[in-house]
């Protein structure tokens, strides 16, 4: 931190969801079960991917690997945030903040290109089924989680410096329920131009490069799947496609509501609502869109139900 007329910084206080302390338990409870729930769909889902034979193919591989971002990047704001709703001082360390940000952007991005990835992995399945184990193989699908991965790890790292070089005044506390990156930059005393137009830039830079993979591989997946003479072939293709596009418009909807808005629409408490679903409600929702949608996952689920209640 610089210093002379600006404080050095040990802690945040964060304002959290609600200044109403009546409301502070109740949303405890909601958002725990919300958590528990998020835990066990998530948690379940990796489960029943890893011990269901049937599932060991690349696309339950990217679900398991979108599964376990879910979970981690709930965990990343869950547990803070509920134990906010008992402490009359919500403070965070200014290392927690920066760490609790860092993996915020972190996962945040990772689900991005994940969800793009897992498009490009379904155009290969319909669009081309006999190249579909050599372009899809193994080593391919571990190679393009892990540069998922350092993309995200890339870019919140980038933020995260950029952020918190930044001199602060005299304030800290931050108008969140979590670190999140514009409430941060609110506080500083220095011009945050630059810092904006890195964020919107890699926004959209983000948004536009997953979004516009998954769109061109739904008009060649559309495409071939009209051109399908099997009606059984066309419904199991599109009640595949139909979980993932489901996710996506959630998610990336949301995405663009909270980062590509002009500056001069900013609504702090707008952004805390949206933030919140997604961090919390969607994550929670892609296991049960999942389950509910895949004919394979709910057959496996049955089954490792019914070994569960047999060996009971």
């Amino acid at each position: 931190m610089e210093k002379g007329n600006h404080s050095v910084v040990t802690e945040f206080i964060l304002t959290g969801l609600t200044d109403h302390p009546e409301l502070h338990v109740p949303l405890f409870v909601l958002f725990l079960l919300i958590y528990v729930a998020t835990l066990v769909g998530n948690g379940g889902m990796i489960w029943l991917i890893m011990i269901d034979p049937r599932l060991h193919t690349p696309m339950y591989f990217f679900l398991q690997s979108l599964s376990f971002c879910d979970l981690c990047g709930s965990t990343v704001i869950a547990p803070k945030m509920m134990l906010d709703f008992l402490d009359e001082r919500k403070s965070i360390s200014y290392t927690a903040c920066a760490v609790q940000m860092y993996f915020y952007i972190c996962f945040g991005t990772i689900e991005c290109f994940l969800l793009a990835v897992m498009a490009y992995d379904r155009y290969v399945a319909i669009c081309n089924p006999l190249l579909y184990t050599v372009t899809m193989s193994k080593q391919s699908c571990n190679q393009l989680v892990a540069g998922v991965c350092a993309v995200g790890l890339v870019n919140a790292m980038i933020h995260t410096c950029l952020t918190f070089r930044l001199p602060l005044c005299s304030s800290n506390v931050i108008n969140h329920f979590c670190c999140e990156i514009l409430s941060l930059l609110a506080l500083s005393c220095s011009d945050t131009h630059i810092n904006q137009i890195v964020i919107f830039a890699f926004a959209l830079f983000i948004n536009l490069t997953s979004a516009i993979t998954i769109l061109l591989s739904y008009v060649y997946i559309i495409s071939t799947i009209l051109q399908m003479s099997s009606s059984e072939g066309r419904n199991k293709a599109f009640s595949t496609c139909a979980c993932h596009l489901t996710t996506v418009v959630i998610l990336y909807g949301t995405l663009l509501f909270i980062y590509l808005r002009p500056n001069s629409n900013y609504h702090t408490d707008i952004d805390k609502i949206a933030s919140l679903f997604y961090t919390l409600v969607i994550p929670m929702l892609n296991p049960l869109i999942y389950s509910l949608r895949n004919r394979e996952v709910k057959v496996a689920l049955r089954k490792a139900m019914n070994k569960l209640l047999s060996n009971s």
